[in-house]
């Protein structure tokens, strides 16, 4: 069965472009020139992944985004942005609200093609069977499930990956390039100020007080490492 993608694009010449080079790589394609609707068909036919356009009618991208990570059935669920909006603060709010990659038009079709398929293995890439136990936190790599103090959190693949990396190599420092290497592995384009959202994102989910966390710190001019608390 075809992987299918949730396409939000208005314009009709970048809808063509993006459905022709999807189609020819083995993906089932639909189409929402705005996004009114897009979440409540979501979750009475699931996608495989969304592309959203930021500035289209109705809900734009960023509120859907918003609102797919709010939905239970769809929060795990990866997202790209394609949109013309280009600008550093641009990315960093995209991947603050979930984004599993950000993409800038003008685009390259086969590059288009590339990260997609760069998200799904995310998705695919084995992990360890044995469940881990650190602190409150416990994290299941076969069913992509994290709890806090008995009580689960939603995460997305992403962030589940980098939480999952850090908790199997406790007490190591990663620098952001080490991280990009060992998470996203098989892509170049997330840069790494992007790292710096994702363990924001991870701190305001495991942590008491994600100011002054106990778990994922820290170490100044080196990256991140991840503790036990004592």
């Amino acid at each position: 069965m075809k992987a299918s993608i949730f396409v939000v694009e208005d314009d009709p010449d970048i809808s063509f472009l993006v459905r022709h080079h999807l189609d020819a790589a083995g993906f089932a394609v639909k189409i929402f020139p705005s996004g009114g609707s897009v979440v409540e068909e979501s979750e009475n036919q699931r996608p495989t992944l969304f592309i959203l356009d930021i500035m289209v009618p109705g809900r734009d991208g960023l509120e859907l985004c918003r609102q797919i990570r709010q939905t239970p059935t769809l929060s795990a669920t990866p997202v790209i942005f394609l949109t013309a909006k280009s600008g550093e603060a641009d990315r960093i709010l995209g991947f603050e609200l979930g984004a599993d990659d950000y993409i800038t038009k003008p685009f390259s079709p086969r590059e288009l093609v590339a990260r997609v398929k760069a998200v799904m293995r995310r998705f695919e890439r084995p992990l360890s069977q044995i469940p881990l136990q650190i602190g409150e936190i416990e994290i299941d790599g076969t069913a992509m499930t994290v709890s806090v103090d008995g009580e689960f959190i939603t995460t997305t693949a992403t962030e589940f990956r980098l939480l999952e990396h850090f908790a199997r190599h406790l007490g190591r420092v990663f620098s952001r390039d080490q991280l990009l290497d060992s998470v996203w592995r098989d892509t170049s384009y997330v840069t790494p100020r992007s790292v710096d959202v994702y363990v924001r994102r991870i701190r305001e989910k495991i942590e008491r007080d994600p100011e002054n966390p106990r778990y994922l710190k820290t170490v100044r001019g080196a990256g991140y490492r991840f503790e036990s608390p004592k």
